[in-house]
């Protein structure tokens, strides 16, 4: 299947049974996967790159855990297919993980609007996140979400740059509160790279 038309699809599901049995195992290879896929932007925010294998666990588990069955099913494709990168893009959920709960509200008190500060910079390209419409994430009174669905898209010139190890990639955050940055390592970006088909 053609990457920007992948899609989880009920014949992509596993029953109940059979997922159970294989859990273990299949596990083990997504959170493998998710390791070469997670990376830190500063001292809080986490990345974990998505892709069609991480959101098809993300859905099997809501439905194993859940059981909610077929009735389930159309909310958690409706939730975790628009995470997954359609050739042209990479997509991101990006945690702010603080510990303690008060010192947690109040950094994210600090950091609104932080979703429309982030870019990916290679090879001369800069690639503005956009954030997943399902919801606003910074609320009236300035506080922003410690969670964040994002998507990055890429034009064919950017995408060529990604691809090119010659080219430094970098995650960076140009908001006031919250301006780090990081490269993104070579066995992570080997990995995203396949996101563009």
């Amino acid at each position: 299947m053609p990457k920007a038309a992948r899609r989880i699809t009920a014949d992509d599901i596993l029953p109940r049974e059979t997922y159970g049995a294989e859990r273990k195992a299949r596990r083990a290879a997504v959170v493998d996967l998710k390791k070469r896929r997670r990376m830190a932007v500063g001292p809080y925010a986490t990345f974990h790159f998505e892709c069609f294998e991480t959101m098809w666990m993300q859905v099997q588990e809501m439905l194993y855990i859940e059981k909610g069955g077929d009735a389930q099913l159309a909310d958690e494709l409706a939730a975790y297919n628009p995470m997954i990168p359609q050739g042209a893009e990479l997509t991101a959920t990006i945690m702010f993980e603080i510990e303690d709960a008060y010192r947690r509200a109040r950094i994210l008190q600090r950091l609104g609007g932080v979703e429309d500060a982030l870019t990916i910079r290679v090879g001369g390209h800069t690639i503005q996140a956009v954030p997943e419409g399902d919801v606003e994430r910074t609320k009236e009174d300035g506080k922003t979400s410690a969670v964040h669905f994002m998507h990055f898209p890429f034009s064919a010139e950017a995408i060529a740059a990604f691809q090119d190890p010659a080219n430094e990639a970098i995650i960076a955050f140009a908001h006031p509160e919250y301006g780090h940055m990081a490269v993104i390592p070579p066995e992570i970006r080997a990995s995203l790279a396949q996101d563009f088909g």
